[in-house]
């Protein structure tokens, strides 16, 4: 299957189904679009043509098995034949280096890296923090196929070259500012604090209609 068929608002809601079906109960072995559009507060012929894309396991008046349907969506949220590496240790870069969560959506971070050592780092959960110079080998020894930059804004442009030599073309920066970078390359920025904020104007836009 090719993973491009789907929309990109329709892979941001897949995270959305896998949490759904990861919370009902054990013994249930069969769930329909129809409920799950219902339970989520989406639309019906939305959610059939999300899963249609992922899973042919559908039946009429029955719907998925539980358990494929499941399967299928961890499939096609990982990333085939690598992981991720985190360049910038700080306290955002240890927060994400050590949150588990990521495999349940298909990505596996690695190990993080840091200019300012000399020898790895061992964290409590086994994970690692490795000499900068060092990155090359380990992103070629392991297929690393997603950077992740969380390093300070005037370090972030280098951190992205030094990503690209490595052939990674995907990118979740949380640096502030927009990088230059090759047209095959994709960046995906994530600002906090401006999300932070977006959810302050929505509730102040929430009061405003009530009063």
């Amino acid at each position: 299957m090719n993973k491009r068929e789907i929309s990109k608002s329709a892979l941001g809601r897949i995270p959305l189904y896998i949490s759904y079906i990861e919370s009902m109960p054990q013994e249930v072995e069969t769930v329909s679009a129809a409920k799950i559009s219902r339970d989520l507060g989406l639309g019906e012929v939305q959610v059939r043509k999300d899963l249609a894309v992922i899973c042919k396991n559908g039946r009429p008046k029955i719907g998925y098995n539980r358990k494929v349907l499941e399967s299928s969506l961890k499939d096609f949220m990982t990333v085939e034949n690598g992981g991720a590496v985190i360049v910038g240790a700080g306290k955002m870069g240890r927060a994400l280096l050590e949150y588990g969560g990521f495999e349940t959506y298909g990505t596996k971070i690695l190990a993080a890296f840091e200019k300012n050592i000399e020898h790895p780092v061992n964290l409590p959960l086994g994970k690692r923090i490795l000499p900068i110079g060092c990155i090359n080998e380990f992103c070629a020894e392991n297929d690393v196929k997603i950077g992740i930059i969380t390093t300070p804004p005037e370090s972030a442009q280098s951190v992205l070259n030094l990503l690209c030599e490595c052939g990674i073309k995907l990118i979740w920066c949380f640096a502030p500012g927009r990088l230059y970078k090759p047209a095959d390359v994709v960046i995906q920025y994530e600002n906090l604090a401006l999300s932070l904020a977006h959810l302050k104007l929505q509730n102040r836009s929430i009061n405003e209609t009530e009063d």
